[in-house]
């Protein structure tokens, strides 16, 4: 029974998080409560928390997660700054002449919020407060337009910068290290966020287009579902187009180009190319004229209130983490996993589905912090690629993400949408993107080099 009590601390984790508790506060304190019977009990040694001082040190000069409040004081800084409507009323016009025209537009600003957000919670909640409410008077089907905003959305989850891409590039580096040192690599290989960013972003590019070419087929299968925009309001809208593109498009595209820019070029890491951001998201937002010491003033409020809540976590998970191990899960859970039929395949399969079926109760900083330090460094050392795995999991916790019923994003668009818009509506709609987010997991997993060719190109 005793070398089961790893598992029984994770399920006692996720009753816990259940019953509504902090997350942060459940990992440790759960860990400590089993630490302490595990101590009484003689199957626990009390020299695995005394690691835990050198573990915080760490987390605290650890200077990759200093891309982190950068990224999100970005992110907050161009959402308080109505780059959003601004950039959606603008694509709207550009392909308002096509049925089907505005969810290509809302797919397209869900991607470069994504790109200058890396929030999904933000960019759904944002695109729903104004899109759905246009989208609607359109004439647009609401299962369609539901399911566009929430997928378009969740673009946040793969499209870097995104936090995600941080924080699992910072643990999967960790883990890798370990991996090789198990299977006898004292020279072992390094893993950068670049390398997850490089990685993501052809995957993510792919599923824009699989987005945007659905919405096609659904303006010609259906046009009722997916109307143009009159021509007579289209041709008023349209004077002074060229200029708007100017000062609405330009700006954000430059912005994201010179974040991702220099990280891809090797100028600058992460965090350098971070700082670049948050400086260009207030630059922008002064040339909007959006930009304010009150809006200064709660930009940084709402960026530290998210960067606390993140740290919080991963001190503990780092609890956890420690605790796990002192209990023996490491060799549990390697033994688990190297036994499972199908080898490699099976092992991925299974850790796959469970972060998926997590990915239902936990938040996507959670299953990072506590479950991939757990499976990545066995699964790691099977052979599997760091970057063609994390990006797997980023894709897989997308998906888990959309999926009824408990998909965050379906409950984020719930929150905003107007009473007339059904449960079952956001549920019916969210159906076909789930199916190309599982297409693109199978097309990743048949073609791993979707993921990988770009790093090492890089």
């Amino acid at each position: 029974m005793a070398e089961y009590l790893p598992l029984f601390m994770f399920l006692a984790v996720c009753l816990v998080l259940l019953a509504g508790y902090p997350v942060a506060f459940s990992l440790g304190g759960t860990a400590l409560l089993f630490a302490f019977a595990g101590e009484l009990g003689g199957t626990f040694d009390d020299a695995f928390l005394q690691a835990l001082p050198n573990r915080l040190f760490g987390i605290m000069t650890n200077t990759t997660l200093i891309a982190v409040p950068l990224f999100v004081f970005m992110g907050v800084m161009l959402e308080r700054s109505k780059v959003a409507d601004k950039l959606l009323d603008t694509m709207a016009l550009l392909f308002g002449s096509l049925r089907g025209g505005l969810g290509i537009s809302v797919t397209i600003v869900g991607m470069l919020l994504a790109a200058s957000t890396g929030i999904v919670g933000a960019t759904v909640v944002t695109m729903g407060l104004l899109s759905l409410p246009t989208m609607l008077k359109r004439g647009y089907d609401p299962g369609l337009a539901c399911g566009t905003i929430c997928a378009s959305g969740t673009l946040g989850q793969i499209i870097p910068p995104s936090i995600i891409l941080i924080l699992l590039g910072d643990v999967l580096a960790s883990a890798y290290q370990q991996a090789q040192l198990n299977m006898g690599i004292f020279s072992p290989e390094s893993l950068s966020v670049g390398d997850l960013f490089a990685g993501a972003l052809i995957p993510g590019l792919i599923l824009v287009v699989l987005y945007i070419l659905y919405q096609i087929g659904i303006a010609l299968l259906r046009p009722d579902h997916a109307p143009a925009i009159p021509a007579a309001e289209r041709e008023e809208a349209r004077q002074g187009l060229n200029m708007r593109i100017i000062k609405v498009l330009i700006p954000p595209l430059l912005l994201i180009f010179a974040v991702l820019g220099s990280i891809m070029a090797g100028a600058a890491t992460p965090t350098e190319a971070a700082s670049v951001g948050a400086i260009g998201a207030m630059l922008l937002a002064i040339s909007q004229r959006q930009f304010n010491l009150a809006i200064l003033k709660e930009v940084m409020r709402t960026t530290t209130d998210v960067t606390s809540m993140v740290f919080l976590i991963l001190i503990g998970a780092s609890l956890f983490s420690l605790v796990f191990r002192g209990f023996g899960g490491d060799d549990l859970v390697h033994e688990l996993l190297t036994n499972l039929p199908g080898g490699t395949f099976g092992a991925m399969f299974i850790v796959m589905l469970v972060m998926f079926l997590l990915g239902f109760i936990l938040d996507f900083i959670e299953i990072i912090f506590v479950i991939v330090p757990i499976v990545g460094p066995v699964l790691l050392s099977m052979g599997l690629d760091p970057v063609w795995l994390g990006i797997m999991i980023a894709i897989n916790l997308q998906t888990s993400f959309l999926t009824p019923p408990f998909g965050f994003a379906l409950f984020y668009l719930r929150g905003v949408a107007p009473k007339s818009i059904r449960t079952l509506d956001i549920y019916r709609g969210v159906i076909p993107f789930i199916l190309i987010q599982l297409f693109m997991l199978g097309l990743l997993a048949y073609w791993p080099a979707i993921a990988t060719w770009l790093p090492r190109l890089i």
